[in-house]
């Protein structure tokens, strides 16, 4: 792994510069062409999922099943991750909008919109690979450094790493219930419930138009569109999960602990967001299926821009990292989710030697 970055606080506050610099730039230019894009965006998620379902519930035979099922995961993904998580980040809010509004906005997934606010945006975008406050960090259930205690559960994380992919959506919806918590006894049961509702409200609701409504709507052919949806949303957990583990648990990805980001400056922040992320590199519709989180670097320094505008400030952003001797970590898909594999694996057994003091709770 290439070790921290350690710049000055001179050099801090010029790297600091340049990125707040670039972001005004791009922000100058916001506009039409982004406009159309999430409006083009979401009109082909909307068709793509009436037609999958049309297939699901009109067609015959397997191939119209398969073509229905590809159509609708396709939708699923489109909508969950170049629509929804990046409408509810506020990227697109300069366009008053209300059906594109961040505080609003309700995506196509059993995770609740304001608990993804909460969990998202605020701690993990602002304690990006902090141990102990970036719950996204092995999402409470994955030993992903030695600084993490060991413990016999942990050989079995690889099989619960299967699991979470497998029901990504639901292990995102529970996220900001902190259900853990409850099992430690630090919280009591009617907060649990208090914090339960909206995930249960949203999952019901979930649940019964896939597993409900359409399926009725089929008449005999029921079963064929809960089976299509249900593989549906597979295939658009399996997805996200990889796209979503690669952002910031590859090999290159750093952690940090709380001492190093007490009294951090914005320049600090950008750095601890550029060693703690990582890219995907790939064409146009990798990026957009992506959510263009195959950006990850340029989307944690400037969560609020327009996600496609990543692909044009990401080589201004990596000359800035040549400049300041910064490592951008970028790769292949297969590489990249490759080294989080690795990781999974490498830390599901104990280590002999311990490189770094646990974090408080880990």
């Amino acid at each position: 792994m290439n070790p921290k970055t350690r710049l000055s606080p001179e050099q801090l506050g010029r790297f600091e510069a340049e990125l707040d610099a670039l972001r005004l730039q791009v922000v100058n230019e916001l506009g039409d062409r982004d406009a159309r894009h999430i409006r083009r965006m979401r009109a082909t998620a909307q068709g793509a999922a009436i037609g999958g379902r049309s297939l699901l519930m009109f067609g015959f035979g397997p191939i119209s099943w398969v073509l229905g099922v590809i159509s609708l995961a396709f939708a699923k993904i489109l909508e969950n991750m170049e629509i929804g998580h990046n409408v509810m980040h506020g990227q697109y809010d300069w366009m008053n909008d209300p059906s594109l509004n961040s505080q609003s906005y309700e995506w196509d997934i059993v995770c609740d919109g304001d608990h993804w606010r909460h969990s998202h945006n605020v701690e993990h975008h602002d304690h990006t690979n902090v141990l102990g406050k970036d719950h996204d960090y092995g999402y409470g259930m994955l030993r992903l450094t030695e600084a993490q205690r060991w413990s016999p559960a942990a050989l079995f994380q690889p099989l619960w790493y299967l699991l979470l992919a497998i029901n990504f959506q639901w292990g995102v919806a529970i996220h900001d219930v902190k259900i853990g918590r409850w099992f430690k006894g630090r919280m009591s049961g009617a907060e649990l419930m208090t914090r339960s509702r909206p995930f249960l409200r949203k999952a019901g609701l979930q649940l019964f138009k896939d597993y409900v409504l359409f399926p009725a709507l089929a008449f005999w052919q029921w079963q064929r569109v809960l089976l299509g949806n249900l593989a549906a949303n597979l295939i658009r957990n399996v997805w996200t999960n990889a796209i979503i583990f690669c952002g910031h648990f590859t090999t290159e990805a750093h952690i940090f602990t709380r001492a190093e980001v007490e009294g951090e400056s914005r320049g600090h922040w950008y750095l601890r967001q550029i060693q703690g992320s990582s890219n995907l590199e790939g064409g146009r519709w990798f990026h957009i299926m992506s959510g263009h989180l195959s950006h990850q670097i340029e989307h944690h320094l400037f969560p609020d821009i327009p996600a496609p505008r990543y692909t044009e400030m990401a080589p201004k952003v990596r000359e800035i990292c040549a400049r300041y001797g910064v490592y951008y970590n970028t790769g292949g898909f297969w590489r990249q989710y490759g080294g989080v594999l690795a990781r999974i694996f490498r830390h599901a057994l104990p280590t002999r030697t311990r490189t770094l003091e646990a974090a408080p709770g880990l």
